[in-house]
Protein backbone atom coordinates (compact mmCIF):
# COMPACT_ATOMS: atom_id res chain seq x y z
CA UNK A 1 0.00 0.00 0.00
CA UNK A 2 1.13 3.28 -1.08
CA UNK A 3 2.16 5.59 1.90
CA UNK A 4 4.40 8.29 2.96
CA UNK A 5 7.62 6.42 3.25
CA UNK A 6 7.09 5.30 -0.54
CA UNK A 7 7.77 8.30 -1.98
CA UNK A 8 11.26 8.40 -1.88
CA UNK A 9 13.14 5.70 -3.37
CA UNK A 10 16.86 4.52 -2.74
CA UNK A 11 19.31 4.31 -5.77
CA UNK A 12 19.60 0.74 -7.71
CA UNK A 13 17.00 -0.40 -4.90
CA UNK A 14 16.42 -3.57 -6.60
CA UNK A 15 13.40 -4.42 -8.40
CA UNK A 16 13.40 -0.89 -10.24
CA UNK A 17 13.76 0.91 -7.10
CA UNK A 18 12.38 -0.55 -4.04
CA UNK A 19 10.85 1.74 -1.10
CA UNK A 20 13.26 2.88 1.23
CA UNK A 21 13.07 1.87 5.04
CA UNK A 22 12.40 5.08 7.12
CA UNK A 23 15.30 4.79 8.96
CA UNK A 24 17.25 5.09 5.77
CA UNK A 25 19.71 3.02 3.81
CA UNK A 26 17.91 0.23 3.53
CA UNK A 27 14.75 -0.69 1.75
CA UNK A 28 11.83 -1.73 3.35
CA UNK A 29 11.39 -4.74 0.76
CA UNK A 30 15.09 -5.63 2.15
CA UNK A 31 14.40 -5.25 5.82
CA UNK A 32 11.10 -7.48 4.84
CA UNK A 33 12.82 -10.31 3.45
CA UNK A 34 15.40 -10.39 6.53
CA UNK A 35 12.50 -10.71 9.04
CA UNK A 36 11.14 -13.25 6.99
CA UNK A 37 13.89 -15.54 7.78
CA UNK A 38 14.11 -14.41 10.96
CA UNK A 39 10.61 -15.49 11.58
CA UNK A 40 11.17 -18.82 9.70
CA UNK A 41 14.32 -19.72 11.79
CA UNK A 42 11.70 -19.04 14.91
CA UNK A 43 9.39 -22.00 13.43
CA UNK A 44 6.55 -19.43 11.52
CA UNK A 45 5.78 -21.09 7.64
CA UNK A 46 7.03 -18.96 5.14
CA UNK A 47 3.34 -18.02 3.74
CA UNK A 48 1.93 -16.32 6.85
CA UNK A 49 5.56 -14.92 7.83
CA UNK A 50 5.43 -13.01 4.08
CA UNK A 51 1.91 -12.13 4.09
CA UNK A 52 2.56 -10.65 7.83
CA UNK A 53 5.91 -8.99 6.91
CA UNK A 54 4.51 -7.16 3.34
CA UNK A 55 1.35 -6.01 4.71
CA UNK A 56 2.68 -2.49 4.53
CA UNK A 57 4.18 -3.02 1.28
CA UNK A 58 2.77 -2.13 -2.31
CA UNK A 59 2.29 -4.48 -4.92
CA UNK A 60 5.52 -4.43 -6.65
CA UNK A 61 7.87 -4.24 -3.57
CA UNK A 62 5.43 -7.53 -2.67
CA UNK A 63 6.57 -9.29 -5.93
CA UNK A 64 10.31 -8.87 -5.64
CA UNK A 65 10.38 -9.89 -1.55
CA UNK A 66 8.73 -12.86 -2.61
CA UNK A 67 10.91 -12.84 -6.03
CA UNK A 68 14.21 -12.92 -3.88
CA UNK A 69 13.27 -14.97 -0.58
CA UNK A 70 11.40 -17.77 -2.30
CA UNK A 71 14.49 -17.69 -4.81
CA UNK A 72 17.15 -18.08 -1.97
CA UNK A 73 15.08 -20.90 -0.50
CA UNK A 74 15.44 -22.86 -3.47
CA UNK A 75 18.65 -22.25 -4.29
CA UNK A 76 19.96 -22.43 -1.01
CA UNK A 77 22.21 -25.42 -1.01
CA UNK A 78 23.89 -24.07 -3.69
CA UNK A 79 24.41 -20.68 -2.00
CA UNK A 80 25.74 -22.29 0.98
CA UNK A 81 28.02 -24.01 -0.88
CA UNK A 82 29.14 -20.73 -2.69
CA UNK A 83 29.19 -19.22 0.60
CA UNK A 84 31.29 -22.19 2.67
CA UNK A 85 34.09 -21.08 -0.09
CA UNK A 86 34.20 -17.75 1.02
CA UNK A 87 33.93 -17.71 4.57
CA UNK A 88 36.89 -19.54 6.65
CA UNK A 89 35.63 -21.91 8.67
CA UNK A 90 32.40 -22.28 6.32
CA UNK A 91 29.36 -19.79 6.41
CA UNK A 92 27.68 -22.71 8.77
CA UNK A 93 29.68 -21.10 11.88
CA UNK A 94 28.32 -17.50 11.45
CA UNK A 95 25.34 -16.38 13.39
CA UNK A 96 22.13 -17.48 11.66
CA UNK A 97 20.54 -14.49 11.07
CA UNK A 98 23.87 -13.20 9.42
CA UNK A 99 23.85 -16.60 7.42
CA UNK A 100 20.66 -15.92 5.81
CA UNK A 101 21.38 -12.08 4.90
CA UNK A 102 24.48 -13.49 2.94
CA UNK A 103 21.98 -15.90 1.21
CA UNK A 104 20.02 -13.05 0.69
CA UNK A 105 22.69 -10.84 -1.08
CA UNK A 106 24.18 -13.81 -3.19
CA UNK A 107 20.90 -14.52 -4.51
CA UNK A 108 19.87 -10.59 -5.26
CA UNK A 109 24.24 -10.69 -6.67
CA UNK A 110 23.79 -13.83 -8.76
CA UNK A 111 19.95 -14.96 -9.84
CA UNK A 112 18.31 -11.57 -9.62
CA UNK A 113 19.19 -9.46 -13.22
CA UNK A 114 16.71 -6.60 -12.08
CA UNK A 115 19.43 -5.85 -9.50
CA UNK A 116 22.46 -3.58 -9.75
CA UNK A 117 25.98 -5.54 -7.58
CA UNK A 118 26.40 -2.67 -6.23
CA UNK A 119 23.22 -2.56 -4.66
CA UNK A 120 23.20 -6.05 -3.81
CA UNK A 121 26.01 -5.71 -2.10
CA UNK A 122 25.52 -2.37 0.01
CA UNK A 123 22.26 -3.20 0.88
CA UNK A 124 23.76 -6.17 2.31
CA UNK A 125 26.25 -4.78 4.16
CA UNK A 126 24.21 -2.04 6.10
CA UNK A 127 21.82 -4.53 7.09
CA UNK A 128 24.65 -6.52 8.41
CA UNK A 129 25.69 -3.41 10.40
CA UNK A 130 22.40 -2.60 11.85
CA UNK A 131 21.54 -6.37 12.73
CA UNK A 132 25.06 -7.31 13.91
CA UNK A 133 27.77 -4.64 14.36
CA UNK A 134 30.34 -3.16 12.02
CA UNK A 135 32.65 -6.66 12.12
CA UNK A 136 29.26 -8.64 10.25
CA UNK A 137 29.33 -5.72 7.99
CA UNK A 138 33.08 -5.66 6.64
CA UNK A 139 32.50 -9.65 6.69
CA UNK A 140 29.39 -9.39 4.39
CA UNK A 141 31.57 -7.01 2.33
CA UNK A 142 33.88 -9.19 1.56
CA UNK A 143 32.24 -12.24 0.87
CA UNK A 144 29.87 -10.54 -1.97
CA UNK A 145 32.31 -8.91 -3.32
CA UNK A 146 34.51 -11.68 -3.97
CA UNK A 147 31.58 -13.40 -5.15
CA UNK A 148 30.81 -10.55 -7.62
CA UNK A 149 34.37 -10.68 -8.77
CA UNK A 150 34.33 -14.60 -9.30
CA UNK A 151 30.98 -14.54 -10.52
CA UNK A 152 32.32 -16.20 -14.48
CA UNK A 153 34.46 -18.28 -12.88
CA UNK A 154 31.79 -19.66 -9.83
CA UNK A 155 31.30 -23.50 -10.01
CA UNK A 156 30.17 -25.56 -7.16
CA UNK A 157 31.79 -28.27 -5.59
CA UNK A 158 31.81 -31.70 -7.16
CA UNK A 159 30.76 -34.20 -4.76
CA UNK A 160 32.19 -38.04 -5.53
CA UNK A 161 28.74 -39.63 -4.21
CA UNK A 162 25.68 -39.51 -6.68
CA UNK A 163 23.13 -38.29 -4.22
CA UNK A 164 25.15 -35.97 -2.71
CA UNK A 165 25.70 -34.19 -6.00
CA UNK A 166 21.59 -34.48 -6.40
CA UNK A 167 21.34 -33.10 -3.39
CA UNK A 168 23.38 -30.35 -3.93
CA UNK A 169 22.52 -29.64 -7.31
CA UNK A 170 18.74 -29.83 -6.80
CA UNK A 171 19.20 -27.68 -3.31
CA UNK A 172 17.00 -30.28 -1.71
CA UNK A 173 18.05 -32.19 1.84
CA UNK A 174 20.07 -35.86 1.24
CA UNK A 175 17.90 -37.80 3.18
CA UNK A 176 14.80 -36.90 0.86
CA UNK A 177 17.01 -37.29 -2.55
CA UNK A 178 17.76 -40.52 -1.13
CA UNK A 179 14.61 -41.66 -0.99
CA UNK A 180 13.23 -40.69 -4.00
CA UNK A 181 16.09 -41.87 -5.98
CA UNK A 182 15.72 -45.62 -4.37
CA UNK A 183 11.85 -45.05 -5.68
CA UNK A 184 12.52 -43.72 -9.04
CA UNK A 185 15.79 -43.64 -10.15
CA UNK A 186 18.19 -40.99 -10.80
CA UNK A 187 17.29 -39.38 -13.90
CA UNK A 188 13.29 -39.09 -12.41
CA UNK A 189 14.36 -37.38 -9.36
CA UNK A 190 16.65 -35.33 -10.93
CA UNK A 191 13.21 -34.30 -12.97
CA UNK A 192 11.58 -33.74 -9.64
CA UNK A 193 14.34 -31.30 -7.83
CA UNK A 194 14.08 -29.21 -11.17
CA UNK A 195 9.88 -29.10 -10.95
CA UNK A 196 10.61 -28.14 -7.29
CA UNK A 197 12.57 -25.57 -8.30
CA UNK A 198 10.28 -23.87 -10.56
CA UNK A 199 7.94 -21.43 -9.28
CA UNK A 200 4.48 -22.54 -8.70
CA UNK A 201 1.83 -21.01 -11.67
CA UNK A 202 -1.64 -19.28 -10.72
CA UNK A 203 -4.39 -21.56 -11.89
CA UNK A 204 -7.88 -20.24 -12.06
CA UNK A 205 -11.08 -22.31 -11.52
CA UNK A 206 -14.25 -21.09 -13.14
CA UNK A 207 -16.86 -20.49 -10.66
CA UNK A 208 -20.52 -19.02 -12.00
CA UNK A 209 -19.29 -18.64 -14.90
CA UNK A 210 -17.51 -21.02 -17.89
CA UNK A 211 -14.03 -20.83 -18.81
CA UNK A 212 -14.66 -19.29 -22.48
CA UNK A 213 -16.44 -16.11 -20.21
CA UNK A 214 -13.65 -16.17 -17.75
CA UNK A 215 -10.84 -16.26 -20.01
CA UNK A 216 -12.25 -13.39 -22.18
CA UNK A 217 -12.87 -11.25 -19.19
CA UNK A 218 -9.39 -11.54 -18.10
CA UNK A 219 -8.46 -11.10 -21.45
CA UNK A 220 -9.98 -7.54 -20.79
CA UNK A 221 -8.22 -7.08 -17.74
CA UNK A 222 -5.13 -7.88 -18.98
CA UNK A 223 -4.49 -10.55 -17.82
CA UNK A 224 -3.24 -13.78 -20.71
CA UNK A 225 -4.79 -17.30 -19.67
CA UNK A 226 -2.98 -20.74 -20.92
CA UNK A 227 -4.22 -24.16 -20.78
CA UNK A 228 -3.71 -25.92 -17.20
CA UNK A 229 -2.50 -29.42 -17.27
CA UNK A 230 -4.76 -32.69 -16.88
CA UNK A 231 -7.99 -30.50 -15.92
CA UNK A 232 -9.48 -28.84 -18.90
CA UNK A 233 -11.71 -26.20 -17.85
CA UNK A 234 -8.82 -24.66 -15.20
CA UNK A 235 -6.98 -21.53 -16.52
CA UNK A 236 -2.78 -21.00 -16.07
CA UNK A 237 -2.95 -17.26 -15.38
CA UNK A 238 0.21 -16.71 -17.71
CA UNK A 239 0.53 -13.27 -17.68
CA UNK A 240 2.07 -11.17 -14.13
CA UNK A 241 -1.26 -10.27 -11.94
CA UNK A 242 -0.08 -7.02 -9.52
CA UNK A 243 -3.04 -8.01 -6.88
CA UNK A 244 -5.98 -10.72 -7.42
CA UNK A 245 -8.44 -8.27 -5.31
CA UNK A 246 -7.86 -6.32 -7.78
CA UNK A 247 -9.14 -8.20 -10.41
CA UNK A 248 -12.18 -7.35 -11.55
CA UNK A 249 -13.34 -11.24 -11.76
CA UNK A 250 -11.66 -12.14 -8.44
CA UNK A 251 -13.96 -9.78 -6.39
CA UNK A 252 -16.90 -10.87 -8.06
CA UNK A 253 -16.77 -14.64 -7.21
CA UNK A 254 -16.14 -15.64 -10.70
CA UNK A 255 -12.93 -17.99 -9.91
CA UNK A 256 -11.29 -19.07 -7.10
CA UNK A 257 -7.43 -20.23 -7.24
CA UNK A 258 -6.64 -24.12 -6.91
CA UNK A 259 -3.85 -26.57 -8.97
CA UNK A 260 -4.89 -29.32 -10.99
CA UNK A 261 -3.66 -31.89 -8.31
CA UNK A 262 -6.55 -31.03 -5.66
CA UNK A 263 -8.64 -30.42 -8.76
CA UNK A 264 -8.23 -33.89 -9.56
CA UNK A 265 -8.52 -35.08 -5.70
CA UNK A 266 -11.96 -33.66 -5.82
CA UNK A 267 -12.64 -35.14 -9.20
CA UNK A 268 -11.35 -38.68 -7.99
CA UNK A 269 -14.06 -38.49 -4.89
CA UNK A 270 -16.99 -37.98 -7.59
CA UNK A 271 -19.50 -36.46 -5.58
CA UNK A 272 -22.84 -38.19 -6.03
CA UNK A 273 -25.44 -34.95 -7.16
CA UNK A 274 -27.19 -34.70 -4.04
CA UNK A 275 -24.73 -35.90 -1.57
CA UNK A 276 -24.29 -34.51 1.68
CA UNK A 277 -20.43 -34.30 2.36
CA UNK A 278 -18.33 -33.64 5.10
CA UNK A 279 -14.79 -31.99 4.56
CA UNK A 280 -12.86 -32.76 7.97
CA UNK A 281 -9.44 -30.94 7.34
CA UNK A 282 -11.02 -28.07 5.00
CA UNK A 283 -8.47 -25.18 5.31
CA UNK A 284 -8.20 -22.80 2.86
CA UNK A 285 -11.20 -24.68 1.09
CA UNK A 286 -10.57 -24.76 -1.86
CA UNK A 287 -11.73 -28.57 -2.12
CA UNK A 288 -15.11 -28.47 -0.43
CA UNK A 289 -15.08 -25.33 -3.37
CA UNK A 290 -15.03 -28.16 -5.97
CA UNK A 291 -17.16 -30.39 -3.83
CA UNK A 292 -19.78 -28.07 -3.47
CA UNK A 293 -20.27 -28.38 -7.65
CA UNK A 294 -22.16 -31.64 -6.85
CA UNK A 295 -23.69 -31.93 -3.15
CA UNK A 296 -26.15 -30.33 -1.76
CA UNK A 297 -24.91 -29.29 1.61
CA UNK A 298 -20.68 -29.08 2.27
CA UNK A 299 -19.91 -29.51 6.08
CA UNK A 300 -16.43 -27.42 6.02
CA UNK A 301 -14.16 -28.20 9.07
CA UNK A 302 -10.81 -27.21 10.33
CA UNK A 303 -8.69 -27.18 13.89
CA UNK A 304 -7.32 -23.80 13.21
CA UNK A 305 -9.84 -20.76 13.76
CA UNK A 306 -7.34 -18.86 11.98
CA UNK A 307 -6.97 -21.00 8.74
CA UNK A 308 -11.14 -21.34 8.43
CA UNK A 309 -11.41 -17.54 8.02
CA UNK A 310 -9.99 -18.56 4.37
CA UNK A 311 -12.79 -21.12 4.21
CA UNK A 312 -15.66 -18.17 5.19
CA UNK A 313 -13.56 -15.76 2.87
CA UNK A 314 -14.27 -18.10 0.26
CA UNK A 315 -17.79 -18.82 0.49
CA UNK A 316 -18.53 -15.56 1.13
CA UNK A 317 -16.78 -13.99 -2.04
CA UNK A 318 -18.28 -16.97 -4.35
CA UNK A 319 -21.39 -16.59 -2.95
CA UNK A 320 -22.02 -20.56 -2.15
CA UNK A 321 -25.29 -21.10 0.05
CA UNK A 322 -24.52 -24.80 0.26
CA UNK A 323 -21.17 -24.64 2.19
CA UNK A 324 -21.26 -24.15 5.91
CA UNK A 325 -17.61 -23.71 7.89
CA UNK A 326 -16.93 -24.55 11.61
CA UNK A 327 -13.90 -25.52 13.85
CA UNK A 328 -13.40 -29.07 14.79
CA UNK A 329 -11.16 -31.66 15.25
CA UNK A 330 -10.74 -34.15 12.42
CA UNK A 331 -9.99 -36.99 15.42
CA UNK A 332 -13.30 -36.05 16.95
CA UNK A 333 -15.84 -35.42 13.69
CA UNK A 334 -18.57 -33.25 15.12
CA UNK A 335 -21.08 -34.50 13.05
CA UNK A 336 -23.78 -37.12 12.05
CA UNK A 337 -22.81 -39.64 9.14
CA UNK A 338 -23.03 -38.25 5.84
CA UNK A 339 -22.64 -39.43 2.30
CA UNK A 340 -19.00 -38.64 1.24
CA UNK A 341 -15.91 -37.82 4.37
CA UNK A 342 -13.07 -35.90 2.90
CA UNK A 343 -9.81 -36.19 4.93
CA UNK A 344 -7.16 -34.18 3.42
CA UNK A 345 -4.98 -35.53 5.71
CA UNK A 346 -2.20 -32.75 7.36
CA UNK A 347 0.99 -34.17 6.43
CA UNK A 348 4.85 -33.13 5.35
CA UNK A 349 3.88 -31.87 2.10
CA UNK A 350 6.23 -33.37 -0.34
CA UNK A 351 4.51 -32.92 -3.34
CA UNK A 352 4.20 -29.35 -2.87
CA UNK A 353 7.69 -27.98 -2.35
CA UNK A 354 7.32 -25.83 -5.46
CA UNK A 355 4.54 -23.68 -3.74
CA UNK A 356 6.28 -23.88 -0.23
CA UNK A 357 10.54 -23.83 -0.84
CA UNK A 358 11.03 -23.32 2.83
CA UNK A 359 9.19 -27.00 3.84
CA UNK A 360 12.21 -28.68 2.54
CA UNK A 361 14.45 -27.61 5.11
CA UNK A 362 12.03 -27.53 7.79
CA UNK A 363 11.18 -31.15 7.00
CA UNK A 364 13.18 -34.22 9.61
CA UNK A 365 13.09 -37.86 8.63
CA UNK A 366 10.90 -38.22 12.35
CA UNK A 367 8.64 -36.03 10.74
CA UNK A 368 6.91 -39.23 8.78
CA UNK A 369 6.43 -41.07 11.81
CA UNK A 370 4.75 -38.14 13.55
CA UNK A 371 2.39 -37.27 10.39
CA UNK A 372 1.31 -41.08 10.06
CA UNK A 373 0.25 -41.46 13.12
CA UNK A 374 -1.82 -38.49 13.41
CA UNK A 375 -3.33 -39.67 9.49
CA UNK A 376 -4.07 -43.37 11.26
CA UNK A 377 -5.85 -41.50 14.26
CA UNK A 378 -8.18 -39.11 11.95
CA UNK A 379 -8.91 -42.12 9.40
CA UNK A 380 -9.93 -44.43 12.39
CA UNK A 381 -12.46 -41.57 13.69
CA UNK A 382 -13.49 -40.42 10.28
CA UNK A 383 -14.72 -44.00 9.25
CA UNK A 384 -17.71 -43.61 11.85
CA UNK A 385 -19.22 -40.28 9.68
CA UNK A 386 -19.70 -42.30 6.50
CA UNK A 387 -23.00 -43.67 6.47
CA UNK A 388 -23.45 -47.31 5.19
CA UNK A 389 -22.87 -47.61 1.48
CA UNK A 390 -20.32 -44.08 1.91
CA UNK A 391 -17.58 -43.33 0.96
CA UNK A 392 -14.24 -42.12 2.29
CA UNK A 393 -11.93 -40.21 0.47
CA UNK A 394 -8.99 -40.25 1.96
CA UNK A 395 -5.57 -37.98 0.47
CA UNK A 396 -2.43 -36.16 0.36
CA UNK A 397 -0.17 -33.47 -0.58
CA UNK A 398 2.74 -36.16 -0.03
CA UNK A 399 4.80 -37.89 -2.23
CA UNK A 400 5.62 -40.63 0.71
CA UNK A 401 4.19 -43.63 0.80
CA UNK A 402 4.16 -44.30 4.83
CA UNK A 403 1.64 -41.37 4.28
CA UNK A 404 -0.51 -42.56 0.84
CA UNK A 405 -1.16 -46.23 0.10
CA UNK A 406 0.84 -47.96 3.56
CA UNK A 407 -1.64 -45.64 5.27
CA UNK A 408 -4.72 -46.26 3.43
CA UNK A 409 -3.64 -50.47 3.58
CA UNK A 410 -3.33 -50.67 7.30
CA UNK A 411 -6.58 -49.13 7.85
CA UNK A 412 -8.63 -51.48 5.05
CA UNK A 413 -6.68 -54.40 7.64
CA UNK A 414 -8.66 -53.09 10.37
CA UNK A 415 -11.61 -51.95 8.61
CA UNK A 416 -12.91 -54.99 6.69
CA UNK A 417 -16.53 -52.81 6.20
CA UNK A 418 -14.31 -50.45 3.79
CA UNK A 419 -12.70 -51.24 0.18
CA UNK A 420 -11.26 -49.34 -2.56
CA UNK A 421 -13.88 -48.12 -5.00
CA UNK A 422 -12.42 -46.08 -7.69
CA UNK A 423 -14.38 -43.69 -9.49
CA UNK A 424 -16.55 -44.25 -12.52
CA UNK A 425 -13.92 -43.98 -16.19
CA UNK A 426 -13.37 -41.03 -17.50
CA UNK A 427 -13.53 -39.34 -13.83
CA UNK A 428 -9.98 -38.01 -14.00
CA UNK A 429 -7.28 -38.78 -16.80
CA UNK A 430 -5.86 -42.71 -16.62
CA UNK A 431 -2.67 -41.22 -16.39
CA UNK A 432 -3.16 -40.36 -12.75
CA UNK A 433 -4.93 -43.58 -11.45
CA UNK A 434 -2.36 -45.72 -10.23
CA UNK A 435 -3.77 -49.33 -9.04
CA UNK A 436 -6.91 -47.70 -8.05
CA UNK A 437 -5.34 -44.91 -6.10
CA UNK A 438 -5.15 -41.15 -7.41
CA UNK A 439 -1.39 -40.30 -7.58
CA UNK A 440 -0.42 -36.84 -9.36
CA UNK A 441 3.63 -36.42 -9.50
CA UNK A 442 4.92 -33.25 -10.16
CA UNK A 443 7.70 -34.35 -12.53
CA UNK A 444 5.56 -36.17 -14.83
CA UNK A 445 2.54 -34.37 -14.68
CA UNK A 446 3.58 -30.93 -14.01
CA UNK A 447 1.49 -30.11 -10.94
CA UNK A 448 1.73 -30.47 -7.64
CA UNK A 449 1.76 -33.99 -6.05
CA UNK A 450 -1.24 -35.65 -4.76
CA UNK A 451 -2.28 -38.88 -3.40
CA UNK A 452 -5.80 -39.97 -2.70
CA UNK A 453 -7.70 -42.89 -2.11
CA UNK A 454 -11.99 -43.43 -2.29
CA UNK A 455 -13.02 -46.18 0.24
CA UNK A 456 -16.43 -47.40 -0.35
CA UNK A 457 -18.40 -48.65 3.10
CA UNK A 458 -20.67 -51.31 2.81
CA UNK A 459 -23.95 -51.12 3.01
Amino acid sequence: MPGADQDHRSPGGGGGGVATHRGGGVTDARVASADICADIRGGDLLDPAFDRRTARLDARDRRWVRELVYGMLRRRARLDALLDARVNGGAYRLDADLHDLLRLGAAQLLFMESVPAYAAIAQTVELAKRRHGIGASKLANAVLRRLDRERDALVLPAPTDPIDALALEGSHPRWLVARWVERWGVAETQKLLEANNNEAPLIARPWHVVREQLEAMLEAAGVHGDDAPLVRDSIVLSSPVSSLTELGPFRQGLFHLQDPASTLVTQYACVPTGATVADLCAAPGGKSVELSRNASQVFSSDLSFSRLQRVVENVRRLEIESMHAYVADARFPAIRPVDLVLIDAPCTGTGTFRRHPDARWRLKVSDLAVMSSIQRGILRTAADAVKPGGWLVYSTCSLEPEENEEQVQAFLEKHPDFRLDPPPEGSVPASVLDHGFLRVLPQRHGTDGAFAARLRRSA
